[in-house]
């Protein structure tokens, strides 16, 4: 019981990481791509 859930906190943080490094990196990736498009106008 200790070891899953252990296991099971593990899986929630990286999970968790995962989402929100995805979110990052779309957002920021976002917002270079229009400040780019701005700057080239």
């Amino acid at each position: 019981m200790d070891s899953g859930f252990f296991s099971h906190v593990v899986i929630w943080v990286v999970g968790g990481l995962a989402a929100i490094g995805g979110v990052a990196a779309i957002g920021a990736l976002f917002s270079l791509g229009r400040n780019a498009s701005y700057k080239k106008h």
